[in-house]
């Protein structure tokens, strides 16, 4: 079943709060397969302020950050955890992963992520970053579930 989540749905499967946060909205989930979802990038983030001032670039980093959120909400959802119940995803590697563009204020950055390995604690998803038709970044990256410390069981 295909389904979208807007921002307030977002805070429920990702601990990441401003200026962190990197999704906007996910217009698909499909459980255990793929999900898709978009970034709005504007001139107001707050990296652009250094990178660069006179040639505004959305860093390739925080590029990789917003695919491991988008994949986040699919490994949470897949796993019917939820940060509020002790369990988060931390990005544990990237492989393959390529820059084909920049991105710049103005973009949305459309993001898909795609499972390609499902165990007990880890997941693994084909990543890719799109600006209109543009691949603008792809990745495959492996995401393990953690106990956030402190959490009750």
């Amino acid at each position: 079943m295909s389904q979208s989540k807007n921002i307030e749905e977002i805070f429920e499967y990702l601990p990441h709060r401003y200026p962190f946060l990197l999704v906007d909205r996910i217009t698909e989930l499909k459980v255990g397969e793929s999900i898709r979802g978009y970034k709005n990038v504007t001139i107001n983030e707050p990296f652009f302020t250094g990178h660069f001032p006179d040639h505004p670039i959305m860093p390739g980093v925080l590029i990789v950050e917003a695919m491991a959120q988008v994949a986040g909400v699919l490994a949470m959802e897949t796993k019917q955890t939820r940060p509020k119940d002790g369990t988060i995803y931390y990005l544990a590697g990237t492989d393959k992963t390529r820059f084909k563009r920049p991105v710049v204020p103005g973009d949305r950055l459309d993001i898909e992520a795609k499972v390609l390995v499902e165990r007990k604690t880890l997941m693994k998803f084909a990543c890719r970053a799109f600006v209109g038709e543009e691949l603008a970044c792809e990745s495959v990256m492996l995401c393990v579930a953690r106990r956030i410390l402190g959490a009750s069981d």
